[in-house]
């Protein structure tokens, strides 16, 4: 199978990064290492090709009343331009089609970015869905997007952006974002730190990433992303939450909006009865107490006979500690521990997130 690839791609092999198969794009998972990286952003400005994730664009004057039968959180929030809103795609089961963000721009245009694993999955089904409504969907495949993160991270891509641009850029609250024709900034990101995620066309993706290579911000990969957004207690589609579970379950119920009766968004008749702690299964944060280092798919027990697996692990550079999410018994309680290499190791139950803006979050027991 012949692998897709991004704008970035020569950029990527310029630097001498490690490419990888990823849902079926050749992305880097490291440039100099993932430690490296990581640490970057945490304290600077590390960057991001995540141009294999996808722009769609929703258009026509039913917009909002489709997008609020289509997905679980209610973009009845969405109130002034440039609001962003995340949120789940149900199937009527409740399964996680996708999880997204959803930017207002005005009444007929709202986009969504979408997993690249789940980008032709995705289409389908919001297509099928928009046609009761009028809704014209429109793939973005001319735009690629940049992530830049990190403490100097908004500070330093203001100055190669257009004046009027660059100042709305810097006034941007969280989950708000600015535009200047295809040229579109928006406050969010998938590490924890502040930063800005950029969606434009390929030709002024390259030149962007050129010119903040020679500013010193750091291009780091797959690695450092997955590291960062687990300390942050960000999920990862696939990994922490598919069609198989729904978000009661997978840590989401905070995206799960109730409030108005008459929504009858889909998946919610398969959610209600669950409300209130009902689920079967519930979804914690793990730090690990001994030695080891926590992965996916591990058996986690509690001294009250409950159970549960994790779902993604692994060493917290800015913590020093090897930290998991897992999925649990609702019942669980007590002590717990993680069989690492057929060794049961113990743990301790914790709220993620475990770090954010550079500063751990879980107390020391």
């Amino acid at each position: 199978m012949t692998l897709k690839q991004t704008a970035l791609h020569a950029e990527h092999q310029a630097l001498n990064a490690r490419l990888v198969d990823f849902a079926g794009w050749d992305m880097p998972i490291q440039y100099t290492g993932p430690l490296d990286e990581h640490h970057a952003v945490r304290q600077s400005a590390g960057m991001f090709d995540v141009a294999h994730m996808s722009a769609v664009d929703l258009s026509g004057p039913r917009t909002r009343e489709f997008l609020r039968k289509l997905v679980a959180n209610d973009v009845a929030k969405l109130t002034v331009a440039g609001r962003a809103l995340y949120t789940c795609m149900l199937r009527p089961d409740g399964g996680v089609i996708d999880d997204l963000i959803i930017y207002f721009l005005n009444e007929g245009w709202f986009r969504l970015v979408v997993n690249a694993g789940t980008t032709e999955k995705d289409l389908v089904w919001i297509t099928e869905q928009a046609a009761t409504f009028d809704v014209a969907v429109k793939h973005r495949s001319d735009l690629g997007i940049l992530a830049v993160q990190g403490p100097a991270a908004r500070h330093t891509v203001a100055k190669y952006l257009p004046a009027g641009l660059a100042e709305k850029s810097l006034a941007l609250i969280a989950f708000q974002a600015a535009y200047e024709g295809d040229l579109f900034v928006g406050r969010t990101g998938y590490t924890g730190e502040d930063g800005f995620e950029l969606i434009l066309p390929h030709v002024d993706l390259v030149t962007l990433w050129k010119q903040l290579v020679a500013d010193g911000v750091k291009p780091c990969g797959l690695g450092a992303r997955d590291t960062l957004r687990l300390e942050a207690g960000m999920n990862l589609y696939g990994q922490d939450m598919d069609e198989s579970k729904h978000p009661l379950e997978s840590g989401l119920g905070w995206t799960l909006d109730f409030s108005d009766a008459a929504r009858d968004f889909i998946g919610r008749a398969a959610l209600e009865p669950l409300r209130g702690g009902k689920s079967p299964q519930k979804f914690v944060g793990l730090v690990l107490e001994g030695r080891g280092v926590l992965r996916a798919h591990m058996p986690v027990r509690f001294t009250n006979g409950a159970k549960g697996e994790t779902t993604s692990g692994g060493f917290a550079p800015t913590m020093k500690q090897s930290i998991a999410f897992a999925r649990v018994d609702s019942a669980a309680d007590g002590a717990v521990e993680v069989e690492i290499r057929g060794q049961w190791v113990a743990a301790r139950i914790v709220k993620p997130p475990f770090v954010r803006n550079g500063k751990v979050l879980i107390p020391t027991p």
